[in-house]
């Protein structure tokens, strides 16, 4: 089975900016969308951002339109999300997943990585 794995996580001052990185071993993601979700400390997880396969259509969460920017490469079987201007209320675990056709805030992934840490310092 597909396995995705995130790295880029940490600790950063309000204002700073990380990158977080997907990448999916296994097998290439042909045709999948692939997405970012995230669950702070008593919230539900919710759907960050979201990519199609081609890069033809990007989606995010109003809240961080403007400040995220999500993007892949397929040839690395890898999906990004870069964080600008990040706020204290958005620590939380945040996931990275995978699924056949689009993703988006209704979707149920295929596949979910095992979630990066993002704590921001007030």
């Amino acid at each position: 089975q597909v396995q995705l794995a995130e790295s880029g996580g940490g600790l950063v001052q309000a204002g700073g900016s990380l990158r977080l990185s997907c990448a999916a071993s296994g097998r290439t993601l042909w045709n999948y969308g692939m997405g970012w979700f995230r669950q702070g400390p008593g919230k539900e997880r919710e759907f960050v951002a979201g990519i199609n396969w081609s890069a033809s259509r990007t989606s995010y969460v109003d809240l961080v339109k403007g400040r995220f920017t999500i993007s892949r490469d397929n040839a690395k079987n890898t999906v990004y999300l870069h964080m600008n201007s990040l706020k204290p209320e958005e620590t939380a675990v945040y996931y990275c997943a995978a699924k056949f056709g689009p993703i988006g805030p209704t979707s149920t992934p295929d596949y979910w990585g095992q979630g990066t840490q993002v704590t921001v310092s007030s």
